[in-house]
């Protein structure tokens, strides 16, 4: 059986390989721009939301690409991956308009870098900017954070609050009540945030170092 992922991650190629981002792809075939962006795979309620049969049909039509090929770029030795990731700067992360209430990656803003080797479709990518996060992290390097990717002690995290500050730390205690950060520079105190005051927690999965 084909899951949601598998199909959305096949669009996905499909645009690479006609050197197209999703939107690219939406409007070479004719559609609406944003017909394959990722805001439109979950409906807000968070359930999957599947492509069409006619917009998947002339997106085929459109990059001359026939059906067993695009079955392959679903199976494809049951590898699951990305085709790029979206980037923005981390000092933007805080700025409203970038992230839904779930910590997923809207559409508009976003920068695309190729990143082939992640499976969660709401993956994106920050890049470090200053000297707070030294030694872990320079100003420069990449990080690629995983919305769905389990939290668990001792796991970077990057963790937004509901005023709209962003932090990257390690994760020492999480519960219902309260989270407690460890901070990855020294100089830098650690802190601990009652849960109310949490928008989200995501975790870091990659660094460019």
């Amino acid at each position: 059986m084909l899951t949601h992922n598998q199909i959305w991650t096949a669009i996905d190629r499909l645009a690479a390989r006609a050197k197209l981002t999703p939107s690219g792809l939406a409007k070479k075939a004719g559609l609406d721009p944003t017909t394959f962006n990722k805001s439109k795979r979950v409906t807000p309620e968070g359930r999957p939301r599947w492509p069409s049969t006619e917009s998947l049909a002339k997106a085929l039509a459109a990059t001359g690409t026939k059906v067993d090929t695009f079955v392959n770029l679903i199976t494809d030795n049951g590898r699951v991956a990305l085709s790029n990731v979206p980037l923005i700067g981390f000092a933007e992360a805080g700025a409203g308009g970038y992230f839904d209430d779930r910590g997923f990656p809207l559409d508009k803003g976003w920068e695309e870098i190729d990143f082939s080797s992640v499976t969660d479709e709401h993956a994106y990518a920050l890049k470090i900017s200053g000297d707070s996060m030294k030694p872990t992290y320079r100003g420069g390097d990449i990080i690629v954070v995983s919305p769905a990717a389990p939290v668990r002690k001792g796991d970077r995290v990057v963790v937004k609050t509901k005023d709209g500050e962003v932090m990257v730390k390690e994760l020492k205690r999480k519960n219902s009540k309260s989270i407690e950060l460890k901070s990855l520079n020294s100089e830098h105190r650690d802190r601990t945030l009652p849960m109310s005051d949490v928008a989200w927690v995501a975790r870091i999965i990659w660094a460019s170092q």
